[in-house]
């Protein structure tokens, strides 16, 4: 009869998993940016940079009030990488700082189905998968455990000895954030075209000449 529309098919099972999937997504990623821009959300634990006979070591452990769609975004498959960046500089009277050298670890964490466990992988320098094959691995039981892993660091290497001046102050320019570059293509497209939303921690770190 003229007029009259076939009825919409139904959606699958598999569509409404990927529609509740792409919700929390955007909610989270969302979450992320609110954060971000508000400012003030992200409180840093103890972070110590200490000199010695090995070189220059950073250590932290960092309090983060993640979004409560983070365990459920992990939970649907998709992994979120963190990266640790510090670049360290030697300050100078009569010019701008002296630069030294930026170094980079970066975290991935990812849920396994299989197995019900939580997967920290760690490695220096940006994470593809040649790097996934000689990164640190740590498989862990709960979504706190790997979160804890994933914002703490213990003597982490940005200078060996021979890199670094001799009784000289340092500055270093220490952040935390997450890596959009390795979101879902859509949540690149999404996210602004800047690098400060996605910093979850930034500080300025300085050891005066001579300490350890």
């Amino acid at each position: 009869m003229a007029g009259l529309r076939a009825p919409c098919p139904k959606p699958t099972p598999a569509a409404r998993w990927r529609a509740r999937a792409w919700r929390q997504l955007t909610q989270w990623l969302l979450g992320l940016l609110c954060l971000g821009l508000a400012g003030g959300a992200w409180a840093a634990g103890p972070i110590d940079l200490q000199r010695d006979a090995e070189g220059l070591r950073l250590s932290a452990r960092l309090a983060l009030d993640f979004p409560s769609d983070l365990e459920a975004v992990l939970l649907r498959g998709v992994p979120v990488h963190f990266v640790w960046q510090a670049e360290v500089r030697r300050p100078r009277w009569y010019w701008t700082a002296d630069y030294i050298a930026t170094v980079q670890r970066v975290v991935r964490v990812a849920y396994q189905p299989l197995t019900g466990r939580w997967r920290v992988s760690v490695t220096s320098g940006p994470l593809n998968q040649p790097a996934l094959g000689t990164a640190l691995h740590q498989n862990l039981d709960s979504f706190a455990d790997a979160m804890a892993a994933a914002t703490s660091v213990s003597r982490w290497r940005l200078l060996d000895a021979h890199e670094l001046p001799q009784g000289s102050a340092l500055r270093v320019e220490f952040e935390f954030r997450l890596d959009d570059g390795l979101l879902p293509r859509p949540f690149q497209l999404m996210a602004p075209q800047n690098d400060a939303w996605s910093v979850l921690h930034r500080q300025t770190l300085r050891l005066p000449a001579g300490s350890h």
